[in-house]
């Protein structure tokens, strides 16, 4: 059957579903938090309020922005701006002025704010921190783009961001925009001191990092802090002295079919003192996808081409198969940054300012740590939604405002089945308050 096409001047938006993060935003007085910031002020008396720009950010990144060019879809949808009572929406200028004023001294400043604001209201402590790093690929010259390690575009320069991550509550706790070409553990106790400041009076119990964070001045760093010692567990380096420790072990437990395990003590060549060494090893045979690295010092042995190998440093007492399972873990925060990558825009907000660009990405991880928020408090299903699910199976809603009387109503395009499930999340949010008790992982994973 045949149709033909008619316009209408009524104001419709594809985001109705936002209306649930307006709520929230309200219920967390953000614009009171924003106001303490000491965030840059516009040039002119029509220049937009920083409180404005940065909801407005948030909201363009929750609707699927990734670059600066996509914030223009938003800033033409009508119903948005009325939805959050805004008299205009930024424009992708707007948010590049502002956040190209950002120095070094300001970012500090800032975000240290931003972060203490966020987990203060949190009632959660001895937490599990998991320290991470990424490649963001540039294609310009941005300031600070270096030629370093990058396995999927080898000789594009790049960023390499420094990352902290929350893994009981899956948030995010820091992050610190570096050259391309530093290496992972490059300003790492700077880094450390700034993340345990910005998560202020809360303890860490337990400290995870990759073969990137390994080095006897990081195990010394954590073992001899002046606050108390924090508990490690950190991959170490196949060095051929590593290598030639695991292939002495003779004592290993069988876990599961291809999977053994062993412990040891190990002092490097620069070492203060042995550490407790933890070391895994999958037969290939049994487990061909198994991760690991090979012993290459040993081609010629039969345990050269029949194991892959683990290998963790650890200050814990825990029996070994329980600090293998506990560095396992850790695998959420490399899916936290392919979220980010893939849903936040993290390797896609850039501008020329090295430390605009680092603001930029801090405002991301605000938005990710609010929808982290917001999943886990108000939607609190058992399997935690990817960003880019909740985009279409909520928030991507038809929607339009009427008036009716003094009041505004927005009129939400939803079948008669889902309209009591989004009246019982609109009143969920409407009953949120800080500080707020998140559930425990084992009730949400």
């Amino acid at each position: 059957m045949d149709f033909e096409i008619g316009f209408t001047d009524k104001d419709i938006t594809p985001w109705g579903g936002m209306a649930l993060m307006k709520k929230m935003l309200e219920r967390c007085d953000i614009d009171s938090m924003i106001s303490t910031l000491g965030l840059p002020e516009p040039g002119s008396n029509r220049g937009y309020k920083p409180e404005e720009i940065i909801k407005s950010f948030l909201v363009s990144v929750w609707c699927g922005a990734n670059r600066f060019m996509h914030t223009e879809v938003t800033r033409q949808d009508a119903v948005i701006r009325k939805i959050f009572g805004w008299e205009r929406i930024c424009g992708q200028d707007t948010y590049k002025r502002f956040f190209s004023k950002f120095t070094q001294e300001k970012n500090q400043q800032v975000f240290t704010l931003m972060y203490q604001w966020f987990f203060q209201n949190l009632r959660f402590d001895n937490y599990t921190l998991d320290l991470d790093s990424s490649v963001l690929t540039r294609y310009g010259d941005q300031e600070g783009a270096r030629v370093g390690y990058n396995a999927k575009k080898p000789g594009r320069k790049s960023h390499h961001p420094l990352m902290a991550f929350v893994a009981d509550c899956r948030m995010i706790a820091n992050v610190w925009l570096r050259s391309g070409n530093a290496h992972s553990a490059n300003n790492m106790f700077s880094f450390l001191e700034d993340t345990l400041h910005k998560l202020q009076g809360k303890k860490v119990g337990l400290l995870r990092g990759d073969s990137g964070f390994y080095g006897e001045d990081i195990f010394r760093y954590l073992e001899e802090r002046e606050e108390g010692p924090v508990s490690y567990i950190i991959a170490a380096r196949m060095y051929g002295p590593i290598q030639k420790e695991i292939f002495r072990q003779q004592v290993w437990l069988k876990l599961d079919d291809g999977v053994e395990i062993s412990e040891t003590q190990y002092q490097s060549i620069n070492g203060s003192k042995a550490r407790r060494m933890v070391i895994i090893r999958q037969k290939i045979q049994d487990r061909p996808k198994a991760t690991g690295r090979q012993l290459r010092l040993f081609q010629d042995s039969d345990i050269y081409n029949n194991y892959r190998y683990h290998c963790f440093i650890t200050n814990l007492t825990l029996p070994a198969i329980q600090v293998w399972n506990l560095y396992k873990d850790r695998a959420e925060a490399e899916n936290r940054i392919k979220e980010l990558k893939y849903d936040f825009g993290f390797d896609s907000f850039n501008l020329h300012s090295f430390y605009g660009t680092e603001a930029a990405l801090n405002m991301v991880m605000l938005a990710y740590n609010l929808m982290s928020l917001f999943r886990q408090s108000i939607i609190g299903t058992k399997v935690q939604q990817k960003m880019s699910t909740l985009r279409y199976k909520l928030f991507a809603m038809g929607g339009y405002m009427v008036k009716d009387g003094n009041r505004r109503i927005l009129k939400l395009s939803l079948s008669m089945k889902r309209r009591e499930w989004f009246l019982g999340l609109w009143d969920k949010t409407s009953c949120f308050s800080l500080p707020v008790t998140l559930p425990t992982l084992n009730s949400i994973a």
